[in-house]
């Protein structure tokens, strides 16, 4: 059997490792992983859940707990309604084990896993629990179910989810429900194949509604224990009570063990034992996006038996070996979980979805792919995380971000448009303009180059000159490419937000084609990026306004409008205050056009003081780091960055300010507390404030970069930056390239 994926080889170098290294003390292994909190971002919209994952998981095992009661049921209404989890509901229905984190659409949180005792009942209502006990650490849950007296504890590899149910004496039950989860798309099947393995799929697919991305994911369950017996069932038209086949509340049918495979809309199936006083039944659940028998060879390569302990133990040493790349001295017990919380959020999505075998779904189509070299990733939000996620991936873990990006090139090859915001080989067509360009385009000018580059090129170059309602990345282009704007047609069709987030992609094609000698493509695209200003109202309200197609500023503008997330014409997700800056690519343009220096200070500071800057909203994620730009104004970026993370994160589960998105407000958290961040993507200088730590140590990866490690390290007890040196060089203003960094040495900031 040949194992062509790094990630399979990497898995079992780990546990060899993990073997003759498990007399290292406990204090040691959890170094960093002590400072961990997976229930941060678990409500105030965080959406964030505790689950057991390794960096980077096919697999996530995690506490269901939307549904139960009327009051606890999901809806769009209530915050937890894109996650499986949240703090705020104590009603348990299950471990789901394929799941997405920091998301704002409901979708997968399907394969539970259920442990009961006496009557098997099949409606989610009936079966849940209330829990309590809660804990979580890096690859690791537990909680304690009150109705039945069963402790339950969860781990996981990266394509195998374990888990651990603590039974009372008596009849117990472990339940596999296919019809509960946050999936749009309904169907699966299932087949028992003994007492002790279930095997089957569940569809997913439609993410934010978007019909045609459905998918299956395939499964082997695999039971520690024999079951004295089993069964399936199938919800079925409501019916009387009293017929012969209902269960209680009349909805389901119930299938002894004489009938042992099942399809339909809401499926599952159950296994019973006899159990004695604290006795431990494990469940093995391997998944696959390619098959039935590839889930069987993940689970048989990466969990062979049903050790607990050590797949805990293995899954607490990746997240250290990740966590370690960077170290930090000083700050308080709570700024090092805030930090390391975001670190760990950051390597939970883009996830691998590759096999052990290399296989995987090529991008939209149901063909398989086989990966060689490097891991095939999946979960591209990247309309948020090309701003600041990639590059600081870029940063501190080269070799996942390449693979990212060649993963995103093989998208195009196989689909023939590079991802926007894709799931597990799918385009879901969320969210605005074309994201991957500048994603990889900063991949590119940060170094890590070791990627197919004229088929990149050539896939950006598609996207920016294709015109027609053939292109699927900018289906509005015509006008755009004509006139240098995306016109306002007709009521909140987003136009504004389109043309900027163009510009923002332009810029970076225009760097691309610069740098790969294509002087031609360079200056077109460098032109056309620079149309934002069409959309400036240099009279009225000297701001981003919507534009007619007449040339004419659309007339009801109110600037406030957005603010509360209401329909705002042209602008998605915001209002005209959080996008007016949201030029990151000619700051000096725009502060000519706002008039000078002066006003643009002034403009930019009343968007924090007349609280219009919203920290979670991504189009204005920068705006803190622009006062750099404006000599003499530096310490407006190092007050109000200190400000925003000390009102916005904590340690606590609402402790991230909104949705997650995939690590991006992690991102600006981590670099935030580093003292540095990347205004615009492509573009690979840092913008500098003072760090929370009094230090920190970058451990560099010396296969990309030249420099083993970079330190960071403040003195003084001033309120603000007097100094800023690298390796005892006075810098001349308060940026550094990316080069300066990973060539390793000392950056002093003296306040």
């Amino acid at each position: 059997m040949l194992f062509n994926s790094r990630q399979a080889k990497g898995s079992l170098l780990l546990f060899m490792i993990m073997v003759l290294t498990s007399h290292i003390s406990t204090i040691k292994a959890q170094e960093y992983t002590r400072y961990v909190n997976p229930f941060i971002g678990t409500t105030n919209y965080g959406t964030t859940n505790p689950g057991a994952i390794v960096p980077q998981g096919m697999v996530s095992v995690v506490p269901f707990n939307v549904s139960g009661s009327a009051s606890n049921k999901w809806d769009k209404d209530n915050q937890w309604w894109s996650t499986p989890y949240s703090w705020d509901n104590h009603f348990f229905t299950g471990y789901s084990h394929v799941n997405l984190s920091g998301v704002g659409c409901p979708e997968l949180g399907v394969i539970l896993l259920m442990p009961t005792t006496g009557k098997v009942e099949a409606s989610n209502s009936l079966y849940g629990s209330p829990m309590t006990n809660q804990k979580a650490l890096p690859g690791f849950y537990s909680n304690y179910l009150e109705k039945y007296g069963i402790t339950t504890e969860v781990t996981a590899s990266a394509r195998v989810g374990l888990s651990k149910f603590r039974f009372p004496k008596g009849e117990s039950n472990i339940l596999l429900d296919l019809g509960t989860g946050l999936t749009n798309e309904s169907g699966a099947a299932l087949r028992i194949v003994n007492n002790r393995e279930i095997e089957g799929w569940r569809m997913t697919g439609t993410f934010c509604y978007n019909a045609g991305t459905e998918r299956p994911v395939y499964f082997v369950a695999r039971f520690s224990k024999a079951a004295k017996s089993f069964g399936a069932w199938k919800k079925m038209p409501q019916m009387k009570a009293e017929s012969a086949w209902s269960s209680s509340d009349g909805a389901f049918k119930f299938y002894p063990e004489f009938q042992t495979q099942m399809a339909g809309d809401s499926i599952g199936a159950y296994m019973t034992f006899d159990t004695d006083n604290n006795e431990e039944v494990l469940v093995k659940v391997a998944v696959s996006y390619v098959s039935i028998e590839n889930a069987r060879q993940n689970m048989e390569f990466e969990m062979p038996d049903f050790n607990f302990d050590q797949t805990r133990a293995d899954a607490q040493a990746s997240w250290e070996e990740a966590l370690s790349r960077v170290s930090v001295k000083g700050g308080t017990d709570d700024q090092k979980t805030v930090f390391y919380t975001a670190l760990y959020h950051m390597n939970i999505h883009p996830n691998v979805i590759n096999d052990v075998n290399g296989q995987y779904p090529l991008m939209e189509s149901f063909g398989i792919g086989e990966v060689r070299d490097g891991d095939r990733y999946t979960v591209f939000s990247l309309w948020d995380t090309y701003r600041n996620f990639h590059p600081l991936m870029s940063l501190i873990y080269p070799q996942q971000q390449l693979d990212m990006v060649r993963s995103m090139v093989d998208m195009y090859k196989e689909s023939g448009w590079l991802p926007k915001w894709e799931l597990n080989s799918t385009e879901t067509h969320v969210m605005e303009g074309d994201p991957a360009i500048p994603a990889i385009v900063d991949t590119y000018m940060r170094g890590l180059q070791d990627f197919d580059v004229e088929a990149a090129y050539e896939a950006m170059y598609k996207s920016a000159t294709t015109k027609g309602a053939e292109n699927k990345l900018r289906p509005d282009i015509d006008f755009y490419l004509e006139k240098g704007y995306v016109p306002y047609l007709e009521e909140y069709d987003n136009s504004v937000s389109h043309a900027l987030e163009y510009y923002i992609a332009d810029w970076n094609l225009a760097q691309f084609a610069k740098a790969l000698g294509k002087d031609a493509d360079y200056k077109r695209f460098l032109a056309q990026s620079l149309r934002y200003k069409e959309y400036y109202d240099k009279d009225e309200f000297q701001m981003i306004r919507p534009r007619m197609a007449d040339g004419s500023f659309y007339k009801d503008f109110d600037p406030k409008q957005g603010e509360n997330f209401e329909p705002s014409p042209g602008f998605h997700e915001g209002n005209a205050y959080q996008y007016t800056f949201c030029v990151p690519h000619d700051i000096k343009g725009l502060m000519k056009l706002m008039g000078g220096k002066k006003k643009f200070t002034q403009k930019l500071q009343g968007i924090f003081d007349d609280g219009h800057y919203d920290v979670a909203n991504e189009p204005d994620i920068h705006y803190p780091w622009l006062f750099n730009y404006l000599k003499g104004e530096e310490w407006r970026t190092q007050k109000e960055v200190s400000r925003l993370l000390n009102e916005h994160y904590k340690n606590a589960p609402g402790g991230i300010p909104g949705n997650d998105d995939c690590g991006t407000l992690s991102a600006w958290a981590v670099y935030s507390m580093m003292g540095f961040y990347p205004v615009c993507p492509g573009n690979t200088d840092y913008s500098i404030a003072q760090p929370v730590f009094d230090e920190v140590k970058i451990r560099l990866d010396q296969n990309f970069y030249p420099g083993k490690e970079l330190i960071i390290r403040t003195k003084g007890d001033g309120q603000y930056i007097r100094k800023i040196s690298k390796d005892g060089q006075q810098l001349n203003g308060y940026f550094i390239s990316h080069k300066e960094l990973v060539s390793g040495g000392v950056l002093e900031i003296e306040k």
